[in-house]
């Protein structure tokens, strides 16, 4: 350790650019992870907060649950089966506020305690609507209706598509889609038995049915996994550029009797302290990020997730410094100092 930090003094100028590069792409890595969960959960944060368990879908559906229809006879075998099961519905729409603005919202109805219930004519609205200057108690039009939905309060964290969510009684539901069938339904736990004419999904594999959310996390999560690699990358031809240019001077170390292993010792130790000390900065920095960002923008990092990804960086620097040291267990010590110059 002693050997590895006065080498880094001495060549300050070549590890903090490395250091700044570790920096820059391990806050960028954070930054993309954040907007990935923040996203993902602004999609679907209504299927998140559910408890683990199991969603049917009519199977002729064909995982989309807009064209799923649970009759009354279908509801009735599914409660036969499972007696706790819950039924709801998820329909986009819109609402109209007294200054005549519309509002993209998802409809929510549900026959049990899975989600808020309200009474007839009343509809319970996510908190982001607050923002566009709805108010408790205003009255809301929708074109598919001939009454006015009463604003009773407001949730925080629900939407579905990227869309809030409307909570509405199962009449006005009827009123707007004109259909007395659920849906989806859901059962809490694991052990859910088949039932004959549906297909079953676990809580992610709903959440994939979701238009564009499989598309949307993948394309940021392929992004993280690429700057992962590329760090590998880096670490490995900074090492082994080091490496290089420390021929002669590992050759005169062998020759002393300093082994192998010391000198991987001193180049893993320079690796873990440029990381660590990159890795303080980015994971402080993006913390700050979710204090600072604006409200509506969908950025979510918590210190756990940071944290797991700052263990992945180490173990791939590790991995990339140690693949770019194989030469110095190749290293000759007197064929490398003839190389150098000595």
């Amino acid at each position: 350790m002693k050997m590895a930090w006065k080498e880094m003094m001495k060549f300050k100028t070549r590890y903090v650019i490395l250091g700044s590069i570790i920096f820059l792409i391990s806050l960028l890595t954070m930054i993309i992870a954040g907007l990935a969960n923040g996203l993902s959960y602004d999609n679907a944060s209504l299927i998140k907060d559910i408890p683990e368990g199991t969603f049917y879908m009519e199977a002729e559906a064909e995982s989309q649950y807009n064209f799923s229809g649970l009759d009354e006879k279908k509801r009735e075998e599914i409660k036969e089966a499972v007696p706790e099961a819950a039924f709801f519905s998820i329909q986009m729409g819109e609402l109209e506020s007294d200054d005549g603005k519309r509002h993209g919202v998802a409809f929510v109805n549900s026959d049990g305690s899975l989600f808020p219930q309200v009474e007839e004519g009343e509809t319970i609205l996510d908190a982001s609507l607050m923002g566009s200057a709805i108010k408790e108690d205003e009255g809301l039009t929708n074109r598919l209706m001939d009454g006015k939905l009463q604003v009773e309060s407001f949730v925080e964290q629900q939407k579905f598509s990227h869309s809030p969510i409307a909570f509405v009684d199962r009449a006005d539901f009827e009123e707007m889609y004109r259909t007395d069938a659920y849906q989806i339904a859901f059962v809490e736990g694991e052990a859910a038995p088949a039932v004959a004419g549906l297909e079953r999904y676990t809580n992610d594999e709903f959440m994939n049915t979701i238009p564009s959310y499989s598309a949307e996390q993948l394309s940021l999560n392929m992004i993280v996994v690429f700057l992962f690699i590329i760090s590998g990358m880096l670490f490995g031809i900074f090492f082994y550029m080091i490496n290089v240019q420390k021929i002669a001077m590992y050759g005169i170390l062998k020759a002393v009797g300093v082994k192998t292993a010391t000198l991987f010792r001193m180049m893993w130790a320079q690796m873990a302290i440029i990381t660590t000390i990159a890795l303080i900065l980015s994971v402080g920095l993006s913390q700050l990020l979710v204090l600072i960002m604006p409200a509506d923008m969908p950025f979510m990092l918590t210190t756990g997730s940071a944290s797991m990804m700052s263990l992945v960086f180490i173990i791939i620097g590790f991995a990339g410094s140690s693949v770019s040291g194989i030469q110095i267990s190749r290293v000759e010590p007197m064929q490398a100092i003839n190389q150098g110059g000595v």
